[in-house]
């Protein structure tokens, strides 16, 4: 998968543009939570999103 498929899934679903990179990561990490994604798309829209500048959730 590719990040531009993601933002149009992102925008089929959500009707309406993401505001920035770290939504479409939002997005793409319930994706994968919720099986609609595999670990190996995941990790490849992950690493292009934060290349772009999104920042990921860090846990405690």
């Amino acid at each position: 998968m590719t990040v531009e498929t993601l933002r149009n899934r992102f925008v089929d679903v959500k009707q309406c543009e993401p505001e920035n990179h770290d939504q479409l990561l939002d997005f793409a990490r319930r994706k994968y939570l919720k099986g609609e994604l595999s670990l190996s798309e995941y990790k490849k829209v992950m690493y292009a999103l934060e290349q772009d500048g999104a920042t990921s959730l860090t846990f405690p």
